[in-house]
């Protein structure tokens, strides 16, 4: 099974930039899509009729923010759509329950534009992780984090430990995400010291730099991430400010 995550910032605009011809040629089973920031009838036709698969969706209710989706070969047993919270209206969580495992796509806000979103951001992530606990069986959460775990994770770490997405406190949480069962799938498949990055400010030629952040994660119970295999990180084609993180799973 090949999970792709992908923030497309925009997936109209990721569209125009040929997402759905590079999903046919990577010819994945399950497609996890963060920040699509438009509601189901304004989805590019080529996307929200991906042939061969069932589509999924939860928008924000604000229009032309956040959102996720999913996109599944196989039509799932059940959808959990949102996490029974106030954040539900922005729409930050889509799971797919399949026989004996589910994947979710997950996109954690930002807390980058100040005081007031980053303390939401820490509210969020507050309320997830004991429902992430409380889900049963195998699971696959993919998606945008918005953290970035250890220096490892991004190029100028010591200029960044008072910025949002690599503060203390969200680094902390990941470590509690893995104390509670998961895994960094992708972490844990290329090691400990090998640079990899899936996002890439769009100011000063940070991409073309590779002066980047891994915010973008598979994150699973061990029963998956033992059957994982084949990770990397697709930087070209330029589909959006984020780079698709593909791990495969031998199921």
């Amino acid at each position: 099974m090949r999970v792709v995550t992908l923030n497309v910032n925009g997936i109209r605009a990721a569209a125009a930039k040929g997402l759905a011809d590079w999903l046919k040629d990577q010819k994945p089973d399950v497609i996890c899509l963060q920040e699509v920031r438009c509601l189901p009838e304004q989805l590019p036709r080529e996307l929200g009729k991906l042939e061969g698969y069932h589509a999924y969706w939860h928008p924000a209710e604000k229009a032309g923010y956040s959102g996720v989706g999913l996109l599944c070969r196989e039509k799932p047993k059940d959808l959990q759509v949102g996490m029974g919270s106030d954040f539900d209206r922005e729409g930050r969580f889509l799971r797919a329950v399949f026989d004996g495992y589910s994947v979710a796509s997950v996109y954690v806000p930002s807390g980058s534009s100040g005081p007031v979103r980053q303390a939401e951001k820490m509210r969020f992530l507050g309320e997830f992780l004991p429902f992430l606990e409380g889900l049963e069986g195998e699971n696959i959460l993919c998606g945008d984090f918005n953290i970035a775990h250890k220096p490892i994770d991004l190029k100028n770490w010591k200029a960044n430990q008072q910025n949002s997405g690599f503060l203390p406190e969200e680094r902390a949480w990941i470590d509690d995400l893995l104390n509670a069962g998961y895994i960094d799938v992708f972490r844990e498949l290329v090691g400990p010291e090998a640079v990899h990055y899936s996002w890439w400010s769009q100011r000063g030629q940070a991409r073309a730099k590779n002066v980047g952040w891994r915010l973008d994660y598979h994150f699973s119970t061990p029963g998956l991430a033992g059957v994982a295999h084949s990770p990397r990180i697709h930087p070209e084609p330029l589909l959006s400010d984020h780079a698709p993180v593909v791990i495969d799973y031998a199921l």
